[in-house]
C-alpha cells in the first residue's frame, strides 16, 4: 500500500503562485510514476501533469504547459506541482496518484493509477 498526502492548496489571487506537495509513505517511492489530477465542481476529474519514476520525463496537459511544472524528490519521497499565472479555470481539488508501472501513452488517464491521495483545494479568484 501506498499513501499520499497532498498539501499546499488555498486562495489565491489571478497570476499568483502555489506550490503543491505530494507526501509519500509506505512502500518505496520512487519506483512508482506519479500524477496530478484536478476536478473542478460539476466536472469531470482530468489529468494535470505526471512525472516518470526517475523524473526524466514529463507530461502536462495543454491547459497548463508552461505555467505549472512537476518535479520529485525521491529522497523525500514527495512529489511537487509548481503552479505560475494562476486562472480562475484553475480552480479544483487537485490530487496526486501513483502507480507502480504504466505505460507512457496512459499517464493521462487516472484510472490506470493505483493510489490517490485525498485532495487539496486550489481557489483562484478573478
Amino acid at each position: 500500500q501506498v499513501q499520499l498526502v497532498e498539501s499546499g492548496g488555498g486562495l489565491v489571487q489571478a497570476g499568483g503562485s502555489l506550490r503543491l506537495s505530494c507526501a509519500a509513505s509506505g512502500r518505496a517511492f520512487s519506483p512508482y510514476y506519479m500524477g496530478w489530477f484536478r476536478q473542478a465542481p460539476g466536472k469531470e476529474r482530468e489529468f494535470v501533469a505526471s512525472i516518470t519514476w526517475s523524473g526524466g520525463i514529463t507530461y502536462y496537459a495543454d491547459s497548463v504547459k508552461g505555467r505549472f511544472t512537476i518535479s520529485r524528490d525521491n529522497a523525500k519521497n514527495t512529489v511537487y506541482l509548481q503552479m505560475n499565472s494562476l486562472k480562475p479555470e484553475d480552480t479544483a481539488v487537485y490530487y496526486c496518484a501513483s502507480v507502480r508501472s504504466i505505460a507512457s501513452a496512459a499517464m493521462t488517464q487516472g484510472y490506470n493509477y493505483d493510489y490517490w491521495g485525498q485532495g487539496t483545494q486550489v481557489t483562484v479568484s478573478s
